[in-house]
């Protein structure tokens, strides 16, 4: 199982809103998903990022491959 940390869109049309989770790779990208550790909402000025740095530390820890967005945003919070 190839597990990845990634970003989960909701929100509406045009006003994106992106939860952090832990999925399975072979999952859509707002399908099922392991477990929630934090959100983005780029459309505030500056963008709000909260991310459960001991959560991401284990996950990353246990083999989970965070995408490239998630990559950045867990280097702009200190986590990596």
């Amino acid at each position: 199982m190839a597990v990845k940390i990634r970003l989960r869109r909701m929100g509406a049309k045009k006003a994106p809103f992106y939860r952090v989770v832990v999925a399975d790779s072979r999952y859509p990208r707002d399908g099922r998903f392991i477990e929630e550790i934090g959100y983005f909402d780029p459309t505030k000025e500056p963008a709000i990022v909260n991310i459960d740095a001991e959560k991401a530390k284990k996950w990353i820890g246990n083999g989970a491959q965070p995408t490239d967005t998630v990559k950045a945003l867990l280097k702009k919070n200190g986590v990596l």
